[in-house]
């Protein structure tokens, strides 16, 4: 299993480079920056590392094509893969923040014959819907437009291109294709079309069950692939510092997949029964106030269930805390994950070289 790092949205073009730079002196198989509504450019903010580096895969984390056409997407991956010489990657989400600062909500089309878009009837707000089909329409885009020859048009029933269309430009290899997949379907999808997938927060746990989607899914692929890429988001705060560690993770304990969409199954296995969970979705707000006021402090619920959750959803403690992680890092391996993406978060550079100090040794 390869370790991949997950860089945040506040890291500017230049330290991306020395990021990008150091990794692949470590051994970091790949460096995805994050796409945020706010913050610097996902696909810009790598051109430095492409030209600094000249091995380490390099791409968005991740993209939606209801916030971008996946023609545009298109264009900037072949941009950055020719900049790269072959290593660029993206990933292509069905959701995400940005989604959300532009308006657009995420619901089921209850009473409407349109599949998309549509006018919520109270709010006026657009829904995307059918967000399996346009993940999958967007990464067939791309893959016809990465072969370099021409394209007459695209006539998906989410996303249409109706001008022919062809990138002559790109002469390099790849770029590779993820799809932003978790549920089952999208992960059926995925394995069908797609390079790869990137699940998120998943624990070793819940891997059998991805796993059967991922083979069901390259069974009806309409080409066999000899290196399907299968990937997790994981949370990593492990510090010298233990209560800086621990601070950094009741931050961003929110956004841990369970937490931030309430799913009550993914909270159950780290705390105890049902009335804890109901008190953690209770207490959402109370997690999120813990994040956006930067205080790492959650109200209504006891230190000792986030801690549990922590625990249970993320890579958190001091340096004697590796070993521990290493073992839950080895079961992923043996789950199936071809690679483990770890999101930094502050202080990236001393992450980095904790982990090629620690963690990339021992899973060689």
């Amino acid at each position: 299993m390869d370790i991949d790092i997950i860089i945040a949205e506040d890291v500017n073009p230049a330290q991306l480079a020395e990021l990008a730079v150091e990794a692949e002196k470590l051994g970091i198989r790949a460096i995805w920056s994050s796409n945020y509504h706010q913050n610097w450019d996902a696909f810009l903010t790598l051109a430095p590392a492409a030209l600094a580096t000249s091995k380490i895969l390099l791409g968005p984390l991740a993209v939606s094509p209801w916030e971008m056409h996946p023609l545009k997407i298109t264009n900037s991956l072949l941009t950055l893969n020719e900049m790269a010489n072959g290593r660029a990657m993206v990933a292509i989400s069905g959701g995400g923040g940005v989604l959300g600062a532009c308006g657009w909500k995420i619901g089921k089309n209850t009473g409407s014959t349109e599949s998309w878009p549509f006018k919520d009837e109270l709010s006026g707000a657009r829904y995307p819907e059918r967000r399996v089909r346009g993940v999958q329409e967007s990464i067939e885009l791309i893959d016809q437009a990465r072969t370099g020859k021409l394209v007459y048009s695209f006539d998906g029933e989410i996303f249409q291109v109706t001008r022919p269309f062809q990138m002559d430009y790109a002469k390099s290899d790849g770029p590779l294709i993820y799809g932003c997949c978790s549920g089952p379907m999208m992960v059926r999808m995925g394995a069908r079309v797609a390079d790869g997938i990137q699940v998120s927060d998943f624990i070793p746990e819940m891997m059998p069950g991805a796993m059967k989607n991922v083979r069901a899914g390259l069974a009806k692929r309409e080409q066999p692939v000899d290196d399907f890429r299968i990937g997790n988001f994981w949370a990593w705060h492990i510090k010298k510092d233990k209560d800086v560690s621990m601070y950094e993770a009741r931050r961003e304990l929110i956004w841990r997949g369970g937490i931030v969409a309430k799913i009550p199954h993914d909270i159950a296995p780290h705390v105890n029964g049902d009335e804890e969970v109901q008190l953690v979705i209770d207490n959402w707000d109370n997690f999120f106030k813990a994040f956006w006021t930067r205080s790492g402090k959650i109200d209504g619920v006891s230190e000792t269930i986030v801690n549990n959750l922590i625990a249970g959803m993320s890579s958190a403690g001091d340096e004697n805390d590796i070993d521990r992680e290493l073992e839950r890092f080895k079961a992923f391996a043996s789950s199936g994950l071809t690679e483990l993406s770890l999101r930094l978060f502050d202080d990236p550079m001393d992450s980095l070289q904790m982990l090629g100090k620690h963690v990339l040794p021992a899973l060689r």
